[in-house]
């Protein structure tokens, strides 16, 4: 079965169904010698808000990418795999530190993952404005 492109805010249903499911994904950003940094993280897909979100601490190595790129934001991609399906999202990721936003993220996380995070005063929101879908079901 061949990937497929979807429109990230208008997903088909099988694809927004599995990023319902509880999948750990990736966070790919780039380090200022261009070289990728991938790592473990949660994500929540809101394909109505165009948006994906990531929280982290302030301090990590991805926020710090995501900083450097500069005010436009960092182009990034999470991906999440489970035997053969695999859907990827690719946008511009901007760090945010506003509560409401922050307290968003964390409760989409908790909806995600069945959990909800513990208290962090350091943590952030990654939010990556979706300009590409891809994946196989």
């Amino acid at each position: 079965m061949a990937a497929y492109p979807v429109d990230p805010l208008r997903p088909d249903p099988a694809y927004l169904s599995f990023w319902r499911e509880r999948h750990l994904c990736t966070l790919t950003t780039l380090r200022p010698d261009g070289t990728p940094h991938v790592v473990p993280v949660g994500v929540t897909y809101d394909p109505e808000a165009g948006l994906a979100r990531v929280i982290t601490n302030k301090s990590s190595a991805k926020v710090g990418h995501v900083l450097a790129a500069g005010p436009e934001g960092a182009r990034v991609a999470v991906c999440q795999v489970d035997g053969r399906r695999w859907a990827t999202l690719e946008g511009r990721a901007t760090v945010h530190t506003e509560a409401s936003r922050v307290a968003e993220a964390e409760r989409r996380y908790a909806e995600r993952y069945g959990r909800t995070p513990s208290p962090n005063p350091d943590r952030v929101a990654i939010e990556i404005r979706l300009t590409t879908a891809m994946g196989r079901g």
